[in-house]
């Protein structure tokens, strides 16, 4: 039902990271880049709560390992957000256009993932390692115990990190609530409002219900996790080939399926259910392209724009702050380009 709702709000709000991007340097509008700013407020207010409630450990969480891979957000963050370009849009927003039949969407996710998975532990695996590893710091060996910007925060001015814990996430939740509803055409827009509450909702609602079920003793531990896209798309591919090698699905290939099911209900909503394909052999390459790019930059950044953007970014992970703003550089860049050679 997370992934579905998410799927559903992705198609009616138009709700589109790539094309909050392309919205600010073709015409200025800042209404969807709010909207994805509003969602990680939400979700950062939700994640203090649950935190709060006993439901979780942003600590828990892979964002806040305290092993620090910053040239893998810097260099994965600017490959996703230019690979999204050429593909059209990031991963999720491909889910949800190959509910609504868009043959490309599909494409680009099959690519996206065996590309995720190439990364991860194939071909591109051992490259990976050999260029990223020695750039990973420890941070233990500085006496930090995650990668949280409170808990940085705290270190360098010798402050208490617990009360920072809780009153940081706040602050940036409502510095950015103010940034995103103090513009008039934001305010008065019913779909950017709803997408942007509804995606940080979701968010919430994913580090709810794997908070719940996380229990290290338990016969097949659940990771916890919210909503993210690019490996998932690999897990999704590798469920559908070794189906029988396998229990029930985890929350990443349910939560997969479910988007792609809600694209296809909020076509149906709308009338806008057809198939549709590559417009030449060039589109084709383009597309591959950019959805190869996605599942290594996903990978080596460990999130796509809603896993690392909105689920890391609630946890206010410092790689995932930095993640984020390289995506929105990645995009920019991919633009630029493609404007240049078109």
């Amino acid at each position: 039902m997370i992934g579905l709702t998410f799927g559903f709000i992705v198609f009616r709000t138009n709700f589109c990271t790539m094309g909050s991007i392309s919205d600010i340097l073709s015409f200025g509008d800042y209404g969807r880049f709010r909207a994805w700013l509003l969602a990680g407020a939400v979700a950062m207010v939700g994640v203090t709560l649950l935190q709060l409630a006993g439901v979780m450990s942003a600590a828990d969480t892979m964002y806040m390992s305290p092993r620090f891979g910053w040239l893998g957000n810097v260099v994965g963050g600017l490959m996703f957000g230019f690979g999204m370009v050429y593909a059209g849009g990031c991963v999720s927003r491909n889910l949800v256009r190959a509910g609504a039949g868009d043959m490309r969407s599909l494409v680009i996710l099959i690519i996206t993932g065996i590309f995720a998975f190439m990364t991860i532990g194939g071909l591109i695996g051992p490259l990976r390692i050999a260029l990223f590893s020695p750039s990973t710091i420890d941070l233990t060996e500085s006496g930090l115990k995650t990668q949280g910007l409170a808990e940085m925060i705290a270190y360098v001015f010798g402050m208490a990190a617990d009360s920072l814990t809780v009153a940081l996430p706040l602050l940036v939740a409502a510095l950015l609530a103010i940034y995103c509803f103090k513009d008039h055409g934001f305010r008065t827009s019913r779909a950017n409002v709803i997408a942007g509450v509804g995606i940080g909702l979701l968010i919430v609602a994913g580090w709810f219900l794997t908070g719940l079920a996380q229990d290290d003793f338990a016969d097949v531990p659940v990771q916890l996790i919210s909503l993210t896209y690019v490996r998932p798309a690999g897990d999704s591919l590798e469920y559908l080939m070794r189906f029988t090698a396998f229990g029930a699905p985890g929350f990443g290939v349910v939560t997969t399926v479910g988007a792609l099911l809600g694209g296809t209900l909020g076509a149906l909503s709308t009338g806008r259910l057809r198939l549709t394909t590559f417009a030449d052999p060039s589109d084709s390459l383009r597309n591959m392209f950019g959805a190869a790019f996605m599942g290594i930059g996903g990978v080596l950044a460990l999130g796509c724009t809603v896993g690392q953007a909105l689920s890391g970014f609630s946890t206010l992970a410092m790689g995932s702050i930095i993640t984020f703003f390289f995506i929105v550089l990645g995009g920019i860049a991919g633009m630029k380009t493609i404007e240049r050679f078109a």
